[in-house]
């Protein structure tokens, strides 16, 4: 297959085997017209679609309006592309913080639209649901195979370390080497108490690979190990 790979140099892009990953300055994803450009010219037949403006908690309360608009005019552009240009297949990554803030665990699919997202993320949580959406409104309307994927929070090589935008377990990370560096407390958000679930970005990777041969459901698949983690 001639797979493009939205944000290729990304955490999760840069570990899938592809040879379409064009970068930002040769095609814009906020422009609808650059990726059917770029899908035609490659003989594009399928997309699997990892592309998206991410941040951690700080960078989402702060810039919910940022995080909603890029998002949601990058994955319809995605989408509008594929369905233009007639692509067979296209894997599109959601995200945890679609769940309602006061959902049940473990979380489960049926659950996505049953409350509002978290309020430190509702901008970015809110347009990925909306991927979602329009993911299962094309398969319903024009046919198109259009899948989901949300995983639970990544980490590997590529990750983002910055302790304003970083994910949990880089900033971590960053905030430890900075506390033996200086000599000082190892201090973190929050009490410690909140659990949550990792997934290395290779491993999701593959398993990404595997949905793109083998999963045709409109039902979006929940990528997660069993085990939950306190961040304490």
């Amino acid at each position: 297959m001639r797979t493009l790979v939205t944000g290729g140099s990304g955490l999760v892009g840069s570990t899938i085997d592809s040879p379409y990953k064009p970068d930002r300055e040769y095609v814009n994803l906020m422009h609808v017209e650059d990726i059917v450009r770029y899908i035609s010219r490659n003989k594009i037949d399928s997309i699997i679609h990892c592309a998206a403006k991410v941040g951690g908690v700080k960078a989402n309360n702060d810039q919910p309006a940022d995080f909603f608009y890029d998002n949601v005019v990058i994955n319809t552009n995605v989408l509008e592309a594929a369905r233009i240009t007639k692509v067979k297949k296209v894997v599109s990554f959601l995200t945890t913080c679609i769940f309602p803030h006061e959902a049940k665990y473990p979380l489960t699919i049926d659950q996505i639209h049953n409350g509002e997202p978290h309020p430190s993320n509702y901008g970015y949580g809110y347009a990925k649901r909306m991927l979602e959406v329009q993911s299962r409104a094309y398969r319903d309307q024009h046919g198109c195979n259009f899948v989901t994927l949300v995983p639970c929070n990544i980490y590997g090589p590529h990750d983002n370390y910055s302790l304003e935008s970083g994910h949990v377990i880089p900033s971590l990370i960053h905030k430890c080497y900075l506390a033996k560096k200086n000599n000082t407390n190892f201090e973190i958000w929050g009490t410690g108490q909140a659990y949550r679930e990792f997934l290395f970005s290779e491993d999701l990777a593959r398993i990404t690979e595997r949905v793109l041969h083998d999963y045709d459901s409109s039902e979006p698949l929940i990528v997660s190990p069993d085990e939950e983690i306190s961040i304490a």
